[in-house]
């Protein structure tokens, strides 16, 4: 495992080279091009915020209370934009190697550099967004701390890297075998964006008296609740996660990059003779 790593390592130029091409893809023809990357993210903010901010009240749950800097709106987009990174790497993951077909039966390099292609270019959109927050942050009067910016938001950056990069390991070589991958994480997808905190307060459920014990454990051991958490402390310190939950997500993460890998390794022949 280790000298894989360092030839992905060695190979980081490939990677870069994926990224720059997966972004000017992604660009190309557009009249309005980087500014999508910000309007997107917006538009969802605006229809979330209208649903739930409004019509169902969750700014009740914000955690630090009513008067916490930035409000609902500022909880709501601090969640979505990392959320972005994820869901989109997610539905890409299991085109990964599918979509590199030719590159990985002609090019002497190491596979993973493909799935680490993937989450490292959704990575690079979602810092693009980041002015689209920081707007919010000054707009909406937001506030953070050092515990924030040098704990919880290089902890949630790196956490959510490697859950990411487990699962499209996992599912890229997956994929390329039984094809019907692609419609489970469809569904998958948006599960998750339910169950993960983003757009409520997690205390709606933890502190609900409606929901048995036994849902509220399954609920923590869910590792991206964890990883939003330590998003949303960078600017609502009362949303910290406890210990369960942070242990959860970075072992959560730490498991799924290793069974994501070992998948990865154990599949590679027969991957390459499919595609």
């Amino acid at each position: 495992m280790a000298s894989r790593a360092l030839a992905v390592w060695q190979n980081r130029k490939v990677v870069s080279l994926l990224v720059r091409r997966d972004l000017k893809v992604k660009y190309q023809k557009s009249i309005l091009g980087y500014a999508w990357s910000m309007l997107e993210p917006l538009a969802m903010a605006g229809v979330y915020f209208f649903v739930f901010g409004l019509v169902f009240n969750t700014n009740r749950g914000v955690p630090g209370g009513d008067d916490a800097p930035g409000g609902y709106m500022l909880f709501l987009i601090s969640g979505l934009l990392p959320w972005l990174w994820f869901s989109v790497a997610l539905n890409e993951a299991p085109k990964a190697l599918i979509s590199h077909a030719k590159l990985i039966t002609t090019m002497k390099v190491p596979r993973e550099i493909f799935p680490v292609a993937v989450v490292s270019s959704k990575f690079v959109d979602y810092l693009f967004t980041w002015p689209v927050l920081l707007m919010f942050v000054f707009a909406l009067g937001g506030r953070t701390s050092a515990m924030g910016l040098l704990v919880w938001l290089p902890l949630a950056l790196l956490v959510q890297f490697a859950f990411s990069l487990g699962i499209t390991l996992l599912l890229a070589s997956v994929n390329v075998l039984v094809r019907d991958v692609e419609r489970i994480v469809r569904i998958l997808n948006r599960v998750l964006f339910y169950a993960s905190a983003i757009i409520i307060p997690s205390s709606l459920v933890l502190d609900s008296e409606t929901f048995p014990d036994w849902f509220k454990t399954v609920f923590q051991l869910n590792p991206l609740l964890g990883i939003f958490k330590m998003h949303h402390a960078v600017w609502y310190p009362a949303d910290a996660p406890n210990g369960f939950t942070l242990v959860a997500s970075i072992g959560g993460a730490v498991l799924t990059l290793i069974i994501g890998y070992a998948t990865f390794r154990r599949l590679e022949t027969s991957v390459l003779k499919e595609l």
